[in-house]
C-alpha cells in the first residue's frame, strides 16, 4: 500500500483519482477547499480550506501531514478559463497561470520533505499545453499555463532524478467533466483515471519526465 496525496479531489478527475485509488487499497490523503458529499462518502482522509494558491495554506497542509511520508504526489487541482484574441481578460490569464502552473510548482516544493525516497509526482496537464499539437489557436490563458505546468514537470524530472524522484506530466484526455460543461464528446472520468493510474504506475527514472497522454501515447512538446 502506497499513501497518495491527491489536490483539487472535490469533484470530476480528482474524486475519481481518490475514488479508485482507494478501492485498490491505497493509502489516500485527498486535498480540497470544500469536500462535497461524494468525496466525504470515501473512506479517505480529507484535509480540507487547502488553496493552493496560497502559501500559507500549503503550508498548514505541511503541518498537518507532519511526518506522513506520501509516495505520490498528483497535482491535480486546476482551472479553465475562456480567452480569445478578441476578447483577451489579462487578468484571467495571469489568474491561470497562478493556478495552473506556478502554484503546482511552489507545492511541490513546499511538500519535498513529506515525499518518501522514490516517490513520484504526477502533474495533471492538457494536450492544450502541447506548442507542436495547436491546430486550433485560443484559449490563451489554458494553452499558455499549461505550457509553463509541462516546463515545469520537465524541469522538475530533472531537478529531483538525483533524488531518485520521477516526473510524469500527464494529459487526461477530453473527460466529460464540469470543467469541460459535460461535454458529450468527452470520455467518462473512470475512462480517463483507469489509464492515468496505469500512467503513474508505470512512471520510474527511466522514463521521467514524460508528457503522456491517458491512453499511453507520447504527446509532441
Amino acid at each position: 500500500m502506497s499513501t497518495y496525496l491527491i489536490t483539487g479531489a472535490n469533484r470530476g478527475i480528482g474524486l475519481e483519482l481518490v475514488r479508485q485509488l482507494s478501492h485498490r487499497g491505497e493509502d489516500v490523503i485527498a486535498t480540497c477547499r470544500d469536500a462535497s458529499p461524494e468525496l466525504k462518502s470515501l473512506s479517505v482522509r480529507i484535509e480540507t480550506n487547502v488553496d493552493i494558491t496560497s502559501g500559507d495554506s500549503v503550508i498548514q497542509l505541511r503541518e498537518n501531514l507532519k511526518n506522513t511520508k506520501v509516495d505520490v504526489l498528483i497535482q491535480n487541482a486546476g482551472i479553465a478559463e475562456s480567452n480569445s484574441l478578441s476578447a483577451l481578460d489579462p487578468l484571467s490569464i495571469i489568474h491561470q497561470f497562478e493556478v495552473n502552473a506556478l502554484s503546482p510548482l511552489c507545492f511541490v516544493q513546499t511538500m519535498l520533505g513529506n515525499l518518501s525516497k522514490s516517490a513520484k509526482i504526477a502533474l495533471i496537464s492538457s494536450r492544450m499545453g502541447s506548442i507542436a499539437d495547436n491546430s486550433s489557436g485560443g484559449s490563451y490563458g489554458y494553452r499558455m499555463s499549461k505550457v509553463a505546468l509541462c516546463m515545469a514537470g520537465k524541469s522538475l524530472s530533472v531537478d529531483l532524478r538525483p533524488k531518485g524522484i520521477a516526473v510524469a506530466i500527464l494529459h487526461p484526455g477530453l473527460v466529460s467533466t464540469r470543467m469541460t460543461g459535460f461535454t458529450s464528446s468527452g470520455i467518462q472520468p473512470k475512462e480517463s483515471v483507469n489509464g492515468l493510474i496505469h500512467r503513474i504506475d508505470e512512471l520510474t527514472l527511466e522514463n521521467t519526465g514524460t508528457f503522456w497522454h491517458s491512453n499511453g501515447q507520447i504527446l509532441p512538446w
